[in-house]
């Protein structure tokens, strides 16, 4: 009698963790359906402040007349000079702050906004999804530049409320076009200055299975929002090349196109980046048909 109480007191314990722990799997799933918390560095820029103030760091006075410290451009944060050297990067950018959607630091954005990828990014790609993927020459036909500037324009006004349907914007070329000037515009390519090298040492690798080894290894050098951003891109041109016998766009034909736009070299002489350019195709080409492999 004792022992089938036991056992039924066992068989309690585990039915009550298999429930917890298919609590917390589904709890950790909705966790990853959220917006994921990116590192991001404060942008701390030189501040004269009005009045006593006090470092956000440290508790301690900020002395002088002028140029006491330093004020994060994205969070307010005020700190002194040598304390910025130690804050930890958990800038939280505040959209009082943030201004603009082109031209803006990609992590700053999507931190600011809350959200996986740029709101640019996703809008467009979905607006091209919807209407344009049979367009003949999509991505390497342009819009009217005016109409281009237009949309950007929309975007640092109105945000994710900016209206690019085919009412307000009939040519898909234009909706392409101010997707590709939003990955022109980015201060840091969405292949960074930093990871540049890396990645045009893998265009020059001629071995396929090698170069996507190398690949998938290079991808790891990209911050967390710029890869998500580039991952949820390469899924989208995957998906035009298989209408490519109406939209006449392979994966050779969009890496041409993307290749300058995403990654641009760090202060390189006009000849080797000149140079550059045949490896910049091979990389997005290599991306864009192993999309499902490295990402």
């Amino acid at each position: 009698n004792r022992g089938g109480r036991i056992g039924g007191e066992q068989q309690e314990i585990s039915f009550a963790l298999s429930q917890l722990t298919s609590l917390v799997r589904r709890a950790t799933l909705r966790e990853s359906d959220l917006a994921p918390k990116y590192e991001k560095v404060h942008n701390f820029k030189v501040h004269t402040f009005r009045g006593p103030h006090w470092c956000e760091y440290c508790a301690n006075f900020m002395w002088g007349l002028i140029a006491q410290g330093v004020k994060c451009a994205d969070c307010g944060l005020n700190v002194h000079k040598q304390c910025s050297k130690v804050v930890p990067n958990d800038c939280q950018p505040d959209l009082r702050h943030v201004k603009k959607v082109y031209s803006c630091d990609l992590t700053t954005l999507v931190k600011a906004h809350n959200t996986k990828r740029p709101m640019v990014v996703d809008m467009c790609i979905q607006e091209i999804e919807a209407r344009g993927l049979q367009s003949e020459g999509l991505y390497r036909i342009s819009g009217f530049s005016e109409l281009i500037e237009d949309v950007k324009m929309a975007f640092d006004r109105d945000g994710e409320k900016a209206d690019i349907s085919s009412n307000a914007y009939e040519d898909i070329n234009i909706i392409t076009g101010a997707l590709k000037l939003y990955f022109r515009e980015l201060p840091i390519p969405l292949i960074t200055y930093d990871a540049y090298p890396r990645f045009i040492e893998t265009g020059k690798i001629t071995d396929p299975d090698k170069r996507l080894e190398s690949l998938h290894e290079a991808l790891k050098l990209l911050p967390p929002a710029h890869c998500e951003s580039l991952r949820y891109l390469m899924a989208h041109l995957k998906r035009v090349t298989e209408y490519e016998k109406d939209n006449l766009m392979s994966s050779e034909n969009l890496g041409i196109v993307f290749g300058p736009t995403l990654m641009r070299a760090p202060e390189l002489d006009a000849m080797t980046a000149l140079n550059d350019i045949r490896y910049q195709r091979l990389v997005v080409e290599t991306l864009i048909t192993n999309e499902d492999v490295l990402f």
